[in-house]
């Protein structure tokens, strides 16, 4: 299935190179879409229970579904797409587990193909939700509870049912066995799920809830096979080579340990007909073949090693793509739009560091990197300078605030938690830089005089330090892409009298010290957000979660950005919710906790001309390993030409 708005319960990178970091997005319990009006639903009374329900085939909040109960296939698939074939990809480092819900260890690549949600979204409708493992979804106005009604036609890989009891043993398998930061979310917003008979299951939510996100909280949950992990003994937060079961398209054909990982369409996966997959899942083989770095991996792809590349580097695109199989026509070199929002990629700052709590600190140290430079010299001009969390959308924080922002914002400067500038500032944008060479002095200038009145002092050695303590900054990287973007801003902050250094790792070390709060200084870092923001931001943001998480990497600990969180979260209106969003977005950036790098909003691939898909695509989805297809015929061709 395609799925655009879930988050990760993990991400493990595939890939980093100077480019978007591409993640393995694993479908989790929180989705960004949740719930008030559903389109197409009728109000009936459920004689067992002697309340008023809505029952609809999905919801939304906003709006109408972009998709009526009588739906044949998404609009933007092509429903007589061929089924066969191979699509390959690659992926840099290595991999251990096949479990992509724990931190322990690195989760192979795809895992996301073998497992499916009660509810799925879709890359056309930024706010929809549609039943999927479910036939129909029932609820209150009130929303203090929803029920499935499942489907009766669903087996797990293994060919055996799936019930509601398999679902509400997942549940509380996340409740007991998850990820830290996502229990800390969650825990206060369900009040238990119930089994109601065999195909039926009741999620019940707690009155703090918020009634926008809690039925899309539910639908997103993941669903293994209880008899599987009762029979296997596995658990959630244990690392394993033998992935679990679930209900996916696609089940595991082979893999070799940091090598090569295939994955089969099940022949027997129950979802073949439903109208959601209908003209998806298309291959019969996903295969990802690993590298130790982006060099290697490049090579491979013009050797025909693999077939189809997501580039992330600005100096392949722009320099690498002159080799013969693209000159005579074997491999196709492509820009196509990316409507999904810009990624909030940065460094971030470990705030877990006193040195890195002064704000002053850390804007110093922003204004060293010079992005016009890299951008002019490095990326050949390709990317555009990240400023908001919500980067190129509506929901993007700009100029001044409103007078709806500052309703939201007074009180907080009422309280002292933000500084009274924000009611009157226009929202902070990165620092501008001269592009034509690599230090810009005036920030220089700006940058020095804000460390020395931070009590950084330059000594004769030309080292800034306070207390005795050298002022230090380790960058942390797995990538050696990233060596020549790190290198000059190390230089740069070498010459504002800070003893920086670039520690690249290889990727076990650094999923490793990732999962180790203290073991690292700065880090890039991508937080991801949606179109409908929602319960899943207090991973990312919230202070509960700074202690321990695998999103909340920075440590951010702010109770203004607390308070805005719950303000959007609870939002149930449109336009609430896009002012309260205006207004974090404004705080977040306000608190200097990043140094924002780059996006683009095309997508850059290459692959070999054997592959098709719909034209136009849909706005929030690739789609490259779900609604593209293979053309058998156009293969062979290429075969015969010696391109693979």
């Amino acid at each position: 299935m395609t799925q655009t708005k879930h988050h990760a319960s993990k991400t493990a990178i595939l890939m980093q190179s100077e480019g978007q970091i591409k993640y393995e997005v694993m479908k989790f319990g929180l989705v960004l879409v949740g719930a008030i009006l559903a389109t197409a639903a009728a109000t009936h009374v459920r004689a067992e229970r002697h309340e008023a329900t809505i029952t609809s085939h999905g919801y939304t909040n906003f709006g109408e579904l972009k998709y009526g109960a009588d739906m044949v296939h998404l609009a933007y698939v092509n429903p007589d797409a061929p089924k066969g074939g191979e699509m390959s990809l690659s992926a840099q480092g290595t991999f251990d587990t096949f479990n992509n819900f724990t931190r322990e260890g690195a989760a192979a690549a795809g895992t996301t193909l073998l497992f499916e949600s009660i509810m799925a979204s879709t890359a056309d409708d930024a706010y929809g939700s549609y039943c999927y493992l479910c036939d129909s979804l029932e609820y209150p106005e009130n929303k203090d509870w929803v029920i499935f009604n499942l489907r009766e036609d669903i087996t797990f890989a293994d060919g055996t049912p799936m019930t509601a009891e398999d679902v509400a043993f997942t549940h509380n398998l996340f409740m007991t066995q998850g990820l830290p930061e996502y229990v800390a979310v969650v825990s206060d917003y369900l009040d238990g799920v119930e089994i109601l008979d065999t195909y039926s299951v009741k999620f019940l939510f707690t009155p703090d809830a918020p009634r926008r996100d809690v039925i899309g909280f539910a639908g997103g949950t993941t669903v293994f096979s209880k008899a599987w992990f009762e029979e296997t003994g596995a658990r959630l937060d244990e690392s394993t080579d033998v992935p679990f079961m679930g209900t996916g398209a696609y089940v595991i054909d082979s893999f070799d340990t940091n090598r090569q990982v295939i994955y089969a369409r099940d022949p027997d996966w129950w979802g073949a007909t439903h109208p959601l997959s209908i003209g998806q899942a298309n291959f019969d083989t996903i295969r990802y073949e690993y590298f130790t770095d982006s060099a290697a991996a490049f090579e491979a792809f013009k050797a025909g090693e693999y077939t189809f590349r997501n580039e992330n580097s600005s100096l392949q695109w722009a320099t690498g793509y002159e080799f013969p199989s693209i000159k005579n026509g074997l491999v196709r070199k492509e820009e196509l739009p990316d409507g999904t929002m810009g990624s909030a990629q940065a460094f971030i700052f470990n705030l877990r560091d006193p040195k890195f709590q002064d704000p002053a600190v850390r804007e110093a140290i922003s204004l060293m990197f010079n992005f016009e430079w890299s951008n002019d010299t490095l990326f050949y001009g390709l990317y555009d300078r990240v400023d908001s969390f919500w980067q190129n959308s509506d929901l993007q924080a700009r100029g001044v605030p409103t007078t709806g922002e500052l309703a939201l914002l007074q009180p907080l400067v009422d309280d002292g938690l933000l500084d009274p500038a924000i009611l009157t500032d226009e929202a902070v944008v990165s620092p501008k830089s001269d592009a034509s060479r690599p230090t810009d002095r005036a920030n220089l200038r700006i940058a020095s005089d804000l460390l020395a009145g931070a009590g950084w002092i330059a000594g004769n050695d030309g080292l800034r330090r306070k207390d005795g303590e050298v002022l230090s900054v380790e960058f942390l990287t797995a990538s050696p892409s990233f060596d020549r973007i790190i290198n000059p801003y190390i230089e740069n902050l070498e010459r504002l009298g800070i003893e920086a250094s670039l520690d690249r790792v290889d990727f076990a070390q650094y999923v490793e010290r990732l999962n180790a709060p203290s073991e690292f200084d700065m880090v890039t870092h991508t937080m991801t957000q949606g179109f409908e923001p929602g319960t899943a931001m207090r991973q990312w943001f919230a202070s509960e979660t700074a202690a321990d998480s695998s999103r909340n990497l920075m440590g951010l600990q702010n109770d203004a950005v607390d308070r805005l969180m719950t303000i959007v979260i609870n939002a149930e209106v449109l336009e609430d919710m896009t002012t309260g969003t205006h207004a974090l977005d404004r705080v977040l950036r306000a608190t200097g906790f990043w140094v924002p790098q780059w996006y683009k909003s095309v997508h850059s691939i290459a692959y070999f001309d054997m592959y098709e898909y719909p034209d136009p695509l849909p706005p929030f989805a690739l789609g490259n390993l779900s609604f593209w297809w293979y053309n058998a015929d156009r293969a062979e061709e290429l075969k015969a030409a010696g391109a693979f």
